[in-house]
């Protein structure tokens, strides 16, 4: 029996714009055949053994046939495979999804349609420009500026679109914009008619042109956009000046460089995608739990621990998730009093319903330390969990109190090795972001001698950080006043702002 066929639209590029349906069978598929112009991480969902098959167009290169993907699509279903045609935005506006459902309804194999959201509504949209408008266009018209170059002659008639009473989105048009505008004006759609061309519509990376249809040729070469980008030509395109948000968010435009481990890398990300930046992630480190017979001593007889310190929110969750897997839970701690070094520890905890007695305004072992005075030690016992390497302020500081201290290491953190796309995109970047001092070691290791390429802006989360950063050679442009993620993205927010 042959598998099915699914046809997925991804939508235009921001990855947020991609339906559950897609997502959802993108996580199922045995075999996924996807286009260039898919979202960034639209594929981290497939299952590690289905099949990934590059059969995009990529300017210059060789690339499959229509036929062979028709083709291909066709041999995986019969061998009983579910099978995603991936394309970017919806597989039946100009994506060829009608050619390859009529090559598999020729071939009698089940196929389904999952519609995506297109670029012609959404690239306008996030220029602040609504293709329709009760007062400016009560139509629009849907128009490829790239036909097939086999045709013997053009489909489109430009004297009736010209005349069309409503709005005109071209679709892959830009290099050809001189000679679109052109027709347009021979047929007699007015000159000064406002016209906006929006290039890498919903990325980070997008631009916009306006101007009039006379003149928006010239303006989109002068600017240098390139592919993708749609063109909007009508009175709506005059709303953009108003109604213009995506570009205007306080960090677009701007290239932020986040180096956390790549499981705790989603949160930051996340924050400074929503304010507008280009994330680029570039782990420089993973973190890897510790087995040790002196941890499973230490989480078996937790409850006879008079201080339990946590020193980041990796050791927070990782001792929360070991009292778990031994079927005990927050009531474990209810002798204790639980210190936790900052609010991104804290908030950890939170998760794992215990609540940190002590939590110091500055998230560094020395505020803990000063947090921690009234708390009595002497003589008692105090667990400290925390990274393999770690500064020993907080149990020398005890010790000396008297306290009996177990400094049991929960993690490791392991320097990755980053690829060379990720290291020339750094050198590219606006700002480089540093939420540890362990980030900045390995980031350094990464990149060897050169150091840090490019002009980056250095953003430290905490004093303790920014000081291993000049100990590696790094001037701290920035550092953030709360060491939390939270304070990050504000001193980066904040910066920018300054800097116009």
């Amino acid at each position: 029996m042959p598998g099915t066929v699914y046809l997925v639209g991804a939508g235009p590029g921001d990855p947020g714009l991609m339906t559950r349906r897609a997502l959802d069978l993108i996580a199922e598929a045995d075999a996924i055949l996807y286009d260039r112009l898919v979202p960034p991480g639209a594929l981290d969902g497939a299952r590690p053994e289905a099949e990934l098959r590059y059969v995009g167009k990529r300017p210059g290169e060789g690339s499959a046939t229509q036929e062979e993907i028709s083709d291909a699509l066709i041999e995986l279903a019969r061998a009983g495979r579910s099978v995603v045609r991936l394309k970017g935005g919806d597989p039946f506006v100009f994506g060829r999804g009608g050619e390859e459902a009529q090559a598999l309804a020729d071939a009698g194999v089940p196929f389904e349609v999952v519609p995506g959201v297109t670029a012609g509504v959404a690239a306008p949209a996030y220029a602040g420009i609504p293709v329709t408008h009760r007062d400016d266009a009560s139509a629009v018209a849907f128009v490829t500026g790239h036909e097939d170059p086999a045709k013997p002659e053009s489909a489109l008639d430009w004297a009736a679109l010209a005349a069309f009473p409503g709005t005109l989105v071209l679709y892959m048009g830009v290099r050809r914009l001189d000679e679109i505008a052109t027709a347009l004006l021979d047929a007699g759609r007015p000159a000064d008619q406002p016209v906006a061309v929006v290039a890498r519509g919903t990325q980070p990376a997008q631009r916009t042109v306006t101007g009039t249809l006379g003149e928006i040729a010239a303006k989109a070469a002068d600017a240098g956009l390139e592919p993708p980008a749609v063109t909007v030509i009508g009175e709506v395109a005059r709303l953009r000046d108003q109604l213009a948000w995506f570009e205007r968010r306080p960090l677009a435009g701007r290239s932020v460089v986040v180096t956390r481990a790549r499981a705790q890398a989603s949160g930051l990300a996340a924050r400074l995608l929503a304010l507008g930046a280009d994330v680029i992630e570039a782990p420089a480190i993973r973190i890897e739990p510790r087995e040790s017979a002196e941890l499973d001593q230490a989480l078996e007889h937790v409850d006879r621990y008079a201080l339990v310190c946590l020193t980041s929110p990796n050791g927070a969750a990782l001792l929360a998730e070991g009292l778990m897997r031994r079927g005990r839970d927050a009531r474990a701690l209810a002798g204790a009093v639980v210190a936790a070094i900052g609010p991104g520890t804290a908030a950890e905890l939170a998760r794992f319903g215990i609540g940190a007695d002590v939590i110091p305004e500055r998230a560094v072992a020395e505020a803990l330390v000063e947090s921690l005075a009234a708390v009595p030690v002497d003589g008692r016992p105090v667990l400290v969990a925390r990274a393999a390497e770690a500064r020993d302020v907080l149990p020398d500081a005890l010790r000396e109190r008297g306290a009996e201290v177990d400094v049991v290491a929960i993690y490791d953190t392991v320097r990755e090795q980053l690829p060379e796309e990720r290291l020339r995109a750094i050198a590219a970047a606006d700002y480089v972001t540093f939420t540890s001092s362990s980030t900045v070691r390995s980031l350094m290791s990464s990149l060897g001698a050169g150091g840090l390429p490019g002009d980056a802006r250095v953003v430290s989360i905490g004093p303790v950080t920014s000081e291993t950063a000049r100990e590696h050679g790094l001037e701290v442009h920035v550092e953030a006043e709360r060491h939390d993620i939270e304070g990050l993205v504000e001193a980066i927010v904040a910066d920018a702002g300054a800097r116009g």
